[in-house]
Parts: structure tokens; C-alpha cells; sequence
């Protein structure tokens, strides 16, 4: 396993299979879909395997997810407890986002409040976040599960460089959008053009 920085070089072979890992208000979502519009693939949000109408879940997630995955090229983002294992394995890359918890969180604020005035990105399964003053008296509010997280997703990724059990796996750790937007037009894309990071 290597884990590399914004400016460092991807492997020789050009990457298939990248998977976003961050918490909430990290840009997952943002990144994997700029991932997939760069490679020239469909972009599938994760939340739309997970999320049916009324916060309900999707019987079938699970599978579509692993389907998904199965796949020669794409980009995603890295959720999902009970299929995270099987798609690390398919992975040729993990970035990891990597953000400061006060900025992911101040993102999250945005970004709900945005969704709350119908100027924002919609939630699959066509889902409302609810109110706002909810934040006072729901513990899982978005927010909170925002700043609550962070750390959690930190461990995940440290756990799974610990490990090591995927040799051939690259971790890409980007600390800040300047830091995403240099690997993005760096390594990624003469990754991209050369079929190498060089």
C-alpha cells in the first residue's frame, strides 16, 4: 500500500476504480462526480442505492451497490459499512478527504441551508432535510452527525492503511480544496492523459 500527496505520482497504469473517502461537507459527492466527468463515465451518488421515498431504506441496496462496484470504471464514494470492505478491494485508488473538522461542518451548514431555500443539491429518494430548528432537538441532525463523524471516518481510513491488506492500494490524502484541486489538475489528470501519474 502507498499513501501519497497532492502533488505526488499515481501508478504507472491509468486508475479504473476510485473511491472518495471524507465525512460529511468533506465534497465526496462533489469530487466523485468530477472523477467520473473526467474519466468519461456515468456518475451513481451512493445515497441513490441507499435512500428510497420517506427516509426509507432500499431493500436491495446492498446488492446494487456490489453490482455497481463489480464494474471496470468508476468513481464513488466510500460509504456504506456493510459493502465498504468488498469495494476497498476493488479499488486502484482511495482519496481520502482529509479536511479540517471546522471546515467540513461549516460546509455542512451551507449546504443544509441551501437545500432548506430549494437552491441546493437534491437528496436521493426524493428527501427533505427537515427544519431547521430540528438541529436543537434531533441528535442526529446532519450537522451534528457531521462534526460527530469526523473522527470516526478518520479512524476507518487509518484503519484500513494499518492493515494493509490490499497491497496494491494507493491512498491519496488531500488536506483542503487547494490540496483537491492540485491533484485534480496534477497527477490526476496526466494519470488521465498518459495512463500515468508520472
Amino acid at each position: 500500500m502507498e499513501i501519497i500527496g497532492p502533488a505526488d505520482a499515481l501508478p504507472g497504469h491509468r486508475i479504473r476504480r476510485v473511491a472518495v473517502a471524507g465525512p460529511a461537507g468533506s465534497g465526496k459527492s462533489t469530487l466523485a462526480r468530477t472523477l467520473c466527468e473526467r474519466m468519461g463515465i456515468q456518475f451513481v451518488e451512493f445515497e441513490s442505492f441507499f435512500h428510497a421515498p420517506g427516509w426509507t431504506v432500499r431493500e436491495t441496496w446492498q446488492a446494487d451497490v456490489l453490482e455497481f462496484v463489480a464494474g471496470d470504471e468508476w468513481a464513488i464514494e466510500w460509504q456504506g459499512e456493510e459493502v465498504r470492505e468488498r469495494m476497498t478491494a476493488r479499488l486502484d485508488v482511495l482519496v481520502w478527504l482529509d479536511h479540517p473538522r471546522a471546515m467540513t461542518v461549516a460546509r455542512t451548514v451551507v449546504r443544509t441551508l441551501k437545500r432548506r431555500v430549494g437552491r441546493g443539491s437534491k437528496i436521493a429518494g426524493g428527501n427533505v432535510e427537515g427544519p431547521l430548528h430540528t438541529f436543537f432537538t434531533d441528535r442526529d441532525h446532519i450537522v451534528k452527525l457531521a462534526w460527530r463523524y469526523h473522527p470516526m471516518i478518520r479512524a476507518r481510513v487509518r484503519k484500513v492503511i494499518a492493515e494493509n491488506r490490499y497491497p496494491d492500494l494507493v491512498v491519496v490524502r488531500l488536506r483542503g480544496q487547494r490540496q483537491v484541486d492540485r491533484w485534480l489538475d496534477g497527477p490526476f489528470a496526466r494519470n488521465l492523459r498518459y495512463g500515468t501519474g508520472g
